[in-house]
């Protein structure tokens, strides 16, 4: 542990400048840990191993800086002289010059660090609600009259965009719809512009829309990463090419967009014909055109031949007609003749059996059982109501003589508690139970004021 140091005495420790050094380093390596520092970077110099070095400072200090190959290889953000930053770096000291510096392990410009955790999120939840996906996009037409430009009138994209349209194909109509691209009014001008277009649409159709700008940091880039305005592109009626910044930029509306463009200029080329292979085009349209004709006459003419082929002249299908018609009168009438001859032999075979069977016969035959069974009918129910009478009044006698209503007459009661079930035993009643008595002329009401059980 390195404490406070003295002037050299016989009692004090003596360090190498390499000791000292490397105390120096692990005490400061020690007492910080990685932290942030933002500063603007300076003699930025990347050497042949792949390792930069450079110093940060402010206006009043600055300090050295590494950040090894293995750290910065992976990022997407190189900087240059004059860069404000923010490095995420541990403290250090290079021990062989005895220099106080910082070793990186990750960089990216100053104040976009927010910036880029909103795009990331944004992008992410826009992604999951289905507004980046393919299927959703609308094709970009080959053929168009009329194009919409949304981007800022003084800027160098409108006329990039101009210059490859008019050399492309100069009677193409361009709808300029002049919007701030940068700023904190830019995603509403921006937004407001996409409006404008599609109420000039309904009258004039556009038959594709470009929006964006030219290059720049990515906070120039932000007004192109709003939700809102990503929404609106998102759901646009008119196909719609995205060209914001340079190729290796990319925002929100790149993504929503029906097409991205890396540049202005290549989205102007994107959405126009060029003037110069319309020849060529024509050309080959008309060969494709005679040669489809051809194969169509062709196709027809086999079609027709076969036809003919197959058609036969009308007297002769009469005339096979009218042979089928005859042969099958005749079948018809042989037919009618032998049902005919069949109908008949059933009948005089029924008409000979239906003789011997005469229903009068039989009918008076019936009627003298009919009169036999009434009577014997009428006699077995006098005997069986008999018989039954005199059974109802024996068991008649019998339950009047079991009734309990017997007894009642004799001078007792049937006890029921307050529910109404026959209670015969003390134990049925508690003090102060309710409960009734039936007695031969009606029912009394009662309750008990005591329960005294017989001792046995």
């Amino acid at each position: 542990m390195v404490g406070n140091f003295q002037p050299h005495n016989a009692d004090t420790q003596e360090y190498t400048v390499s000791a000292l050094n490397g105390a120096a380093r692990r005490l400061l390596e020690g007492h910080f840990q990685i932290l942030w520092v933002v500063g603007e970077i300076s003699n930025f110099t990347r050497a042949s191993s792949g390792h930069w070095y450079f110093s940060l400072k402010d206006d009043n200090a600055q300090v050295r800086c590494a950040m090894f190959k293995n750290r910065n290889q992976f990022l997407k953000f190189i900087p240059k002289h004059g860069d404000k930053v923010r490095l995420r770096a541990k403290v250090s000291l290079y021990e062989g010059r005895g220099e106080f510096q910082l070793i990186g392990e990750y960089i990216e410009p100053a104040g976009t660090g927010d910036l880029q955790l909103a795009f990331i999120q944004l992008k992410a939840q826009l992604e999951a609600e289905g507004l980046f996906a393919p299927e959703r996009k609308k094709s970009i037409p080959s053929q168009v009259k009329r194009i919409g430009v949304i981007t800022s009138a003084k800027g160098a994209a409108l006329h990039d965009i101009l210059s490859v349209l008019h050399g492309r194909w100069a009677g193409l109509e361009v709808i300029i719809a002049d919007t701030p691209v940068q700023g904190a009014e830019a995603p509403a001008g921006l937004t407001y512009a996409l409006h404008k277009l599609a109420r000039f649409h309904e009258t004039a159709p556009i038959d594709i829309v470009i929006i964006g700008r030219g290059g720049g940091s990515l906070e120039d880039l932000w007004a192109f990463n709003n939700e809102q305005l990503a929404r609106t592109i998102a759901a646009y009626k008119i196909p719609t090419i995205s060209a914001v910044g340079h190729e290796t930029d990319f925002t929100i509306c790149d993504w929503v967009a029906d097409a991205r463009a890396p540049t202005p200029s290549a989205a102007a080329a994107m959405a126009s014909p060029d003037h110069s292979k319309a020849p060529s085009r024509i050309h080959e349209a008309l060969v494709r055109l005679s040669k489809g004709y051809t194969a169509i006459l062709k196709t027809k003419g086999t079609e027709l031949r076969n036809s003919r082929a197959r058609l036969r002249h009308p007297g002769e299908l009469i005339e096979q007609r009218v042979l089928r018609i005859d042969e099958l009168e005749l079948r018809l009438k042989a037919q009618q003749s032998r049902l005919t001859q069949q109908k008949t032999a059933q009948y005089q075979q029924l008409f000979k059996r239906l003789s011997w069977h005469s229903p009068a016969r039989n009918l008076r035959a019936l009627n003298e059982q009919v009169l036999k069974l009434q009577t014997r009918l009428i006699s077995g129910q006098q005997r069986l109501l008999s018989a039954h009478t005199g059974r109802h009044k024996q068991t008649e006698y019998v339950l009047h003589s079991l009734s309990p209503m017997r007894t009642v007459d004799r001078g007792y009661a049937i006890l029921r508690d307050a529910d109404g079930e026959v209670v015969t035993s003390v134990s049925g009643f508690a003090e102060k139970a309710k409960g009734s008595a039936t007695l031969k002329d009606g029912q009394i009401n009662f309750e008990v004021s005591a329960v005294n059980p017989l001792n046995t």
